[in-house]
């Protein structure tokens, strides 16, 4: 009996934090959350701080180059 009222608990929470992520993620306010995380990658894993920067960087570039349609 004990095994059930844990797992259902533990099934509560994960519904509770799924809807968290949700809402959060629906009104744009995990923009704090991926600043700590930013702040921690920079401190501890630095490679991994950068790689987040460069994917930024990649993904903010404009393509340079014009389609083929614009050559002829």
């Amino acid at each position: 009996m004990a095994y059930v009222v844990f797992l259902g608990g533990l099934a509560v929470v994960l519904a509770g934090l799924t809807w968290f992520a949700s809402w959060a993620k629906r009104r744009g306010r995990g923009s704090g959350v991926a600043g700590a995380l930013a702040a921690y990658d920079e401190a501890y894993r630095t490679t991994a701080h950068q790689s987040h920067y460069e994917l930024r960087r990649q993904a903010d570039r404009k393509s340079e180059n014009g389609s083929p349609d614009e050559l002829q």
